[in-house]
């Protein structure tokens, strides 16, 4: 009997995320949500989607997102000027204000996306629970406003969220010591997150395919790294630019305790789900120095 090919396929897919279902149930993922995967309808349906799916079988997902694109968008909307420091945003009093209304909303949109999928979500920002705790940021000496450097990260809410059978959605605002609102990088607050809570992968969806070994050359991105091959290619000068401050946090979140992190561009649908579920992945994993790569060229 004749089977279509198709549907041959569709179960080789199936068997080959078996061995990835079983090794990450249970396991607690972050899911780092920027880019133009966050303004785009389509993709952002499809982002959730694929994170409902991971709950669904059986993972602990967390999503931090940003809105950099959307709080700039607002900043435009309500006439405010903007002020760069070194290239760095300046988050003033009423830029604070504004970014913080322009996250809660973002964050509520994502939380009613996921409810409609029949899943349980939570909405909190760094405030929430004394999440997380930060001090003034500079840029060199610069004063950049209220942008603050996570300086201590308090799980509970997260862990009571997780073991309720919430799905957490973080958007990264925290307060210093005194109780003062503070900005804080997406990114920063992802790696953060999930190396308080040693979580099994890190997945940053960006506008970036993952790291290439020719910065031209979008063939050329490298499947799997491990975190000293990261180090020699920063130190080569191959990593550079806007993807220099994302390695760096990938190799600290590593260093301390995170198993895997991936780098992906969030332009691709579903490709949450190629990157962890399939062998060649669509982005970058960076891995311990002592871990087994899945991909060997």
């Amino acid at each position: 009997m004749m089977v279509n090919q198709k549907y041959l396929d569709k179960a080789e897919v199936l068997i080959e995320a078996l061995p990835y279902i079983q090794r990450f149930s249970k396991k607690i993922i972050v899911v780092k949500y920027g880019g133009s995967a966050m303004i785009d309808e389509e993709l952002k349906q499809d982002v959730i989607e694929d994170v409902v799916l991971l709950k669904l079988i059986g993972f602990k997902p967390i999503i931090v997102h940003g809105g950099g694109k959307e709080i700039s968008r607002w900043v435009d909307k309500v006439g405010m000027d903007t002020k760069f420091v070194n290239g760095l945003r300046v988050t003033d009093a009423d830029t604070m204000e504004l970014a913080e209304m322009v996250l809660a909303r973002v964050n509520k949109e994502l939380v009613a996306k996921i409810q409609t999928l029949g899943i349980k979500a939570a909405g909190i920002s760094g405030k929430d629970g004394g999440l997380l705790t930060v001090e003034k940021k500079f840029s060199g000496s610069e004063d950049i406003g209220f942008v603050g450097d996570v300086t201590e990260v308090d799980t509970k809410i997260l862990e009571d969220l997780l073991e309720k059978d919430f799905l957490p959605v973080v958007f990264p605002v925290g307060m210093d010591k005194d109780g003062v609102t503070y900005n804080i990088n997406a990114d920063e607050a992802a790696s953060s997150i999930a190396t308080a809570l040693r979580a099994e992968k890190l997945a940053y969806l960006s506008d970036v395919e993952g790291v290439r070994l020719d910065p031209e050359d979008p063939e050329s991105v490298i499947s799997e790294l491990y975190t000293n091959e990261a180090q020699d290619l920063i130190e080569q000068g191959v990593i550079s630019g806007g993807m220099l401050p994302k390695i760096e946090n990938c190799i600290d979140a590593i260093n301390k305790g995170v198993s895997r992190v991936h780098i992906m561009d969030g332009r691709i649908p579903h490709g949450l789900l190629l990157e962890i579920f399939t062998n060649k992945g669509i982005g970058t994993a960076i891995i311990k120095e002592n871990e087994e790569k899945y991909w060997n060229e």
